[in-house]
C-alpha cells in the first residue's frame, strides 16, 4: 500500500503534492496539539510560536525560519479547506500556461513577499503598531500569488467552478482585490495587507517574466543545490570503475537500457491517463515506483 501512495504522489502535479503536504502537516500538527491539550490543559501551541511568523522584527530575528514555515502551517480546518480548494482550481488553471517549476516559484515567493508585507505593515502603519505581538500563517498569500499570476498571463480566461460560477480570471482578481482593501479596516488588517503582498508578487512575477526576466529563478538554483547535496550525501564514496565499456554508434548499453526504460514509464503513463492507476499489472506497478526513486 504504502509502495502504491508513493506512485501516485509521484505522478502528482506541483499543486496537489502541495496540498498534500498542507494536509498532512495540519493532520500532524491537529494531532499533536490535541494530544498536548489533553495531557497538560494547556492551550498553548508550540507550532504557532515556533513555526507562524512574528510581526514583531526582534522576534523575526530568532525565527527567520518562520517567513517560509508559516505558509505550510494551518491550525483551523476551514482555513486549510479554503485555501487548499483555492490552490487546486487557481493551480490547475496555472499549469496550462506555465510549468510546474514555476508554480512552485511563484508559491514560495508569493508566500515570502506576504509575510515581508505583513511584517511591515505591522512595523510601519500607527493603526497596527499596537498590536504588535500577532503572527501570520496559513498559505493565502502563496495561493493570492498562483492566482494574480495567471491572471496577468491570461486575464480573459473563464474560471469555471462546478459549472456554478463562470468568470473571467480578471474579474475575479479584481473582486478579491476589492475584498482585500475594504477588509482591512473591519477584519484582519496584517491578514489582508498580506494577501494583497502575494497577489502584488504573482502579478509582478509574471510581467518580469513577459519581459524575459525571471525573477524567482534564485529559488530554483537553491533547491538544486540542496537537492544535490542530499543526493551527494547517499552515494558512497567509494567509486566503482567500468573497464572497456562497449558501445555502438556512440552509446553504450547503459545508455540503451535507460532508453528502452523511459519509453516503458511512458506507456504506462499513457495507459494510467486512459485507464487509471489501478489498471497496471503488479509488474508495471513496480517498475514505475523504482523509476521514482
Amino acid at each position: 500500500m504504502w509502495k502504491e501512495l508513493k506512485i501516485k504522489y509521484n505522478l502528482a502535479a506541483i499543486h496537489e503534492k502541495l496540498m498534500i503536504l498542507n494536509i498532512g502537516v495540519f493532520a500532524i500538527v491537529s494531532l499533536i496539539t490535541t494530544l498536548v491539550f489533553l495531557f497538560t490543559d494547556s492551550k498553548t501551541s508550540f507550532f504557532t510560536n515556533y513555526f507562524a511568523v512574528p510581526a514583531n522584527i526582534g522576534e523575526l530575528i530568532f525565527k527567520p525560519w518562520t517567513l517560509v514555515s508559516y505558509f505550510f502551517l494551518h491550525t483551523e480546518f476551514w482555513h486549510l479547506l479554503g485555501n487548499m480548494v483555492a490552490l487546486y482550481f487557481f493551480g490547475r488553471i496555472f499549469l496550462s500556461f506555465f510549468s510546474s517549476k514555476l508554480l512552485l516559484k511563484y508559491y514560495i515567493l508569493g508566500g515570502l513577499v506576504a509575510g515581508i508585507a505583513y511584517i511591515l505593515s505591522y512595523n510601519i502603519f500607527p493603526a497596527l503598531t499596537k498590536t504588535n505581538g500577532s503572527i501570520l500563517l496559513g498559505a493565502s498569500g502563496a495561493v493570492f500569488a498562483v492566482l494574480f499570476g495567471v491572471t496577468a498571463k491570461a486575464p480573459n480566461y473563464i474560471f469555471n467552478f462546478f459549472n456554478i460560477l463562470r468568470i473571467p480570471l480578471w474579474v475575479l482578481s479584481a473582486l478579491y482585490t476589492i475584498l482585500f482593501i475594504s477588509s482591512i479596516p473591519i477584519a484582519n488588517a496584517g491578514g489582508e495587507l498580506a494577501h494583497l503582498g502575494g497577489a502584488f508578487l504573482g502579478y509582478f512575477y509574471t510581467k518580469r517574466l513577459e519581459a524575459g526576466k525571471d525573477i524567482g529563478s534564485w529559488i530554483e538554483k537553491l533547491m538544486n543545490s540542496l537537492s544535490n547535496m542530499f543526493k551527494a550525501s547517499k552515494k558512497s564514496k567509494l567509486k566503482t570503475v567500468h573497464k572497456n565499456k562497449s558501445k555502438v554508434g556512440g552509446y553504450t548499453k547503459a545508455d540503451f537500457n535507460e532508453f528502452n526504460n523511459q519509453k516503458k514509464i511512458d506507456v504506462i503513463l499513457d495507459k494510467i491517463s486512459k485507464s487509471g492507476y489501478d489498471s497496471l499489472t503488479a509488474e508495471e506497478k513496480d517498475l514505475l515506483f523504482r523509476a521514482g526513486k
